[in-house]
């Protein structure tokens, strides 16, 4: 049973730890910096600006304290412990101004007004007058001076923090980004090694373009999981912890009132995903689809262009892009419907809840908190909204990442072929076939074949297409094992050779050989280090390469483009002949090599041929039949049966198929390549004869 998306997820992440756990510290301390903020503009209010109305006594002593007709007054809370205090005054705020009041105050809150010398503080039914002084401006400057100097040590320490947060904010973004990447690098090259292990038969009902489209967009997509929604939840959670945190700070009763808004954030996030998630597969979905088309679309471009498909493929495209349209505006939808409108609606509700609570209950007195705390309230509660628009606005990335994730692990999962390190010796290469009956799927399409190849004898095989001619190579080569039967190598059977090992001897030349971008020096040696450059020379030297390559200005360096589509044919069939001859192969099979090649050319390429065959036991799939005179043992198929073997002189003596297949190419000229009419649905594409030889 294969792991959920998101443990998967959180293994791969844990593969750049150090760097991610750095990332998430210097987000918390980010958030402490900022959050400090509404603290030390708490403190600036209650403990300066507004302190002013705490009690004041008089002083003999000028050190912080302020001086009104010339008498120094100092607030009650800056005295110290053995100082002695005088006469106690008071400073209260009636409208805009503020006024002197020689005597103590019992009762400052409440309503108060100043008329005929007097201020009157009204609370409830009971009013309480006090003589009063109206403050100057200069007068009022003068018990603001003491303050001073704690209003610029918090504005300093407010910078400090700010510093700090804008330190700790591209810290945490660098970091976690610079781990994404490193865990995106790591799931794409696993993704790409595993798709290495998989089967042929995967890739013979799988588009290619979806296949790419796991391995580029999937993953990308799993990369802004990391960076932009992992970075906007993981600063949301912590900055909503911290929130949290200072509201219960600064009074309980203001964090319980605000608990209210997690349950809603939770089921929200619940809800989304659950209508989210069906479109965003269907969007993977597509894009996958539309990757595919393009790249069937590029291969296939001269034909569509000789049979003027344009209009049908331009058709086929438009209705899937169109159907890809439809469900991102599907998701558009959701989101603008959703997203700000939730965000928005929480924060008029908190508020107006913070408002009713205490702004009716300050009324009577049952819920008074100070300015300063509302203030600092109001910020920090402001404060959360940004992470959870944040949260909010990426929650479409966040289920287009778990949808592409999934899709990348399915993929993986896929159960891939055993990888062997090391190798074996060079085999012989004495191949036996006995009694081997293979199927796709359900109907076989090779019943009972046996046969023997000895080491360095040529084996070819001839039959109408769909006979079993290429599935007998796909065995040989373990592209699939067969249901019935054995096959063994030097007495060997190849189920037990672990398949890397058993095609590191083995080679293999297409008819239409497959060129890699790159050099011809690299296209023979394919990047093997064990083969040198004085080998690859040699090897393509033998062949006879240097005569129709002797042209080309950079030589064996002269660059190839995909599929080598600036060589001729012949010229792409040398290169594949000279690398199967530096690997210098066991077993070489041929698949029909000079079908597709000029008469002229036809010659260098059979020179090149018997160079290639010497020492070798040589398979080769034939439809001229001219090609395969010399041939030791030839074997007739037809429907997946061996109905004739021998020779070319004693199958032509027996005058059966063989004779009529061949005498049928002599009248339509031998040359013509023709087969015999009567074609069976062939077998799944032979996909399975890559062109590279290399070890798998």
């Amino acid at each position: 049973m294969t792991q959920s998306t998101g443990k998967r997820l959180l293994q791969y992440a844990l593969t750049a730890k150090k760097t991610f756990i750095a990332a998430l510290l210097l987000l918390s301390i980010g958030v402490a910096a900022e959050l400090a903020g509404p603290f030390i503009a708490k403190s600036m209010i209650d403990n300066h600006m507004l302190a002013i109305e705490k009690p004041y006594f008089q002083t003999s002593s000028s050190e912080d304290a302020a001086e009104y007709n010339n008498t120094f007054y100092k607030r009650g809370d800056r005295f110290a412990p053995d100082e002695a205090k005088g006469q106690e005054i008071r400073l209260l705020q009636a409208g805009r101004s503020f006024y002197f009041i020689n005597e103590p105050v019992a009762q400052p809150e409440g309503k108060r007004t100043y008329r005929d010398g007097a201020l009157h503080i009204q609370r409830g039914d009971q009013e309480a007058v006090y003589p009063a002084v109206k403050l100057s401006a200069n007068e009022l400057f003068s018990f603001y001076k003491p303050e001073l100097p704690g209003i610029y040590e918090l504005v300093g320490l407010y910078g400090l923090f700010l510093v700090i947060s804008i330190f700790a904010e591209f810290g945490k973004t660098y970091w976690l980004q610079s781990s994404a990447n490193q865990v995106i690098r790591k799931l794409r090259t696993d993704v790409y090694a595993h798709i290495q292990r998989l089967p042929v038969h995967f890739f013979d009902n799988l588009p290619a373009g979806k296949v790419v489209s796991r391995v580029t967009n999937d993953t990308e997509a799993v990369k802004d999981l990391f960076i932009a929604v992992l970075s906007n939840f993981s600063s949301g959670i912590i900055n909503i912890i911290g929130v949290y945190v200072a509201l219960f700070l600064l009074d309980i009763r203001l964090g319980l009132v605000s608990l209210f808004i997690i349950p809603i954030v939770v089921l929200w996030i619940v809800l989304y995903r659950k209508i989210a998630t069906k479109y965003n597969t269907i969007i993977r979905s597509r894009l996958s689809e539309i990757n595919a088309i393009i790249n069937e679309s590029i291969q296939g471009m001269s034909i569509i262009r000789i049979f003027r498909r344009q209009k049908q493929s331009n058709e086929e495209f438009e209705k899937l892009n169109d159907d890809y349209l439809k469900y991102q505006n599907k998701m558009l939808n959701l989101n603008a419907f959703t997203s700000h409108n939730l965000v928005n609606a929480l924060r008029s509700l908190s508020f107006v809840l913070v408002l009713w609570y205490f702004g009716f209950g300050s009324l009577d007195g049952s819920t008074f908190v100070s300015l300063g705390v509302l203030y600092a309230f109001v910020d920090v509660l402001g404060r959360m909204f940004q992470p959870i628009t944040g949260m909010v606005n990426q929650l479409a990335n966040l289920d287009s990442s778990m949808v592409s994730a999934g899709r990348v692990f399915t993929l993986m999962d896929e159960p891939g072929e055993p990888v062997t390190d090391g190798t074996m010796p060079r085999y012989k290469g004495n191949v036996v076939f006995k009694d081997v009956s293979f199927a796709y799927k359900k109907d076989f399409v090779l019943k009972n074949i046996s046969f023997e190849a000895h080491p360095g004898e040529t084996v070819a095989l001839v039959g109408h297409t769909g006979s079993g001619k290429s599935s007998i190579i796909n065995l040989l080569f373990r592209f699939y094992d067969p249901q019935r039967g054995t096959i063994t190598i030097d007495g060997q059977e190849v189920t037990g050779i672990p398949k890397q090992w058993l095609r590191s001897h083995m080679g293999i030349v297409l008819q239409d050989p497959y060129l890699f971008t790159g050099t011809i020096a690299s296209n023979v040696s394919l990047g093997d280090e064990r083969i040198s450059r004085e080998r690859v020379v040699r090897a393509l030297r033998e062949v006879g390469a240097d005569k129709l390559l002797s042209h080309l200005p950079q030589g064996f360096d002269e660059p190839v483009i995909e599929k080598g589509s600036t060589l001729s044919a012949g010229q792409r069939q040398l290169i594949s002949f000279a690398r199967a001859l530096s690997f210098d192969p066991a077993i070489l099979i041929l698949d029909e090599a000079t079908s597709n090649i000029d008469t002229e050319t036809e010659s260098i390429i059979q020179d090149a041929l018997e160079v290639l065959k010497k020492g070798r036991t040589t398979f080769i799939i034939a439809h001229r039949l001219s090609t395969i005179r010399s041939a030791d043992q030839i074997l007739v198929l037809h429907h997946g049966e061996i109905v004739e073997r021998g020779s070319h002189d004693e199958l032509m003596a027996l005058g059966g198929r063989y004779f009529r297949m061949y005498q049928l190419q002599l009248g339509a000229g031998a040359g013509g390549g023709t087969e015999l009419p009567q074609a069976e649905p062939a077998q799944p594409p032979a996909a399975a004869l890559q062109p590279s030889i290399k070890q798998a």
